[in-house]
């Protein structure tokens, strides 16, 4: 190979190796997995948390359920080495679904870690069983990643139309056309 092709070749090596480096914190984010589901339908849906710190392991996540498009029914799957804790609000008007009638939707769901929680480099999912709503196109999420060394990072953050994506984007669920016969 001559020394020409040669640097070019590196230089596109270096050039791939800084885009990779660069987009890196961009699929690091708190999200939704999977990222779309059906309005209406009950589902397992997880929040997906990486670990962004070279250093310090996440021991905690707070997600706050919106209140604009409650949430009446949710179950938060058990995990080794993790409590949670979930916190209700009653409704202004009571929602009717398959499952009965509610008054009351869930706010937050904390989890915090009793072992080591998810180490640098790591992920982990954060599994809820829940109807979802019927009556929107989207669900937002805000989201608090708390660290082993007190480090606090709120995935808060909403698009706005026309500027770039927010750093700290909240997690954000999708809600699809009902599936016939749900």
């Amino acid at each position: 190979m001559s020394r020409h092709a040669w640097r070019w070749l590196v230089a596109a090596v270096t050039v791939m190796g800084a885009v990779v480096v660069a987009a890196g914190p961009a699929w690091a984010h708190v999200e939704i997995d999977p990222a779309s589901e059906p309005k209406g339908s009950t589902v397992v849906f997880a929040f997906r948390v990486p670990t962004e710190s070279p250093t310090a392991s996440t021991v905690r996540l707070d997600v706050q359920f919106p209140t604009s498009t409650p949430f009446a029914n949710v179950l938060v799957q058990e995990k080794t080495g993790w409590t949670f804790t979930t916190q209700m609000a009653p409704l202004p008007k009571p929602i009717s679904t398959d499952d009965g009638t509610f008054t009351s939707a869930v706010t937050e769901v904390s989890w915090v870690a009793t072992a080591g929680g998810i180490p640098p480099g790591a992920f982990d999912l954060f599994n809820v069983f829940a109807t979802l709503p019927s009556n929107a196109s989207k669900v937002t999420f805000k989201a608090v990643q708390t660290y082993s060394d007190g480090t606090v990072v709120s995935w808060i953050e909403l698009p706005t139309k026309g500027a770039p994506p927010p750093e700290h984007p909240a997690p954000t669920l999708i809600l699809t056309k009902p599936q016939p016969g749900s």
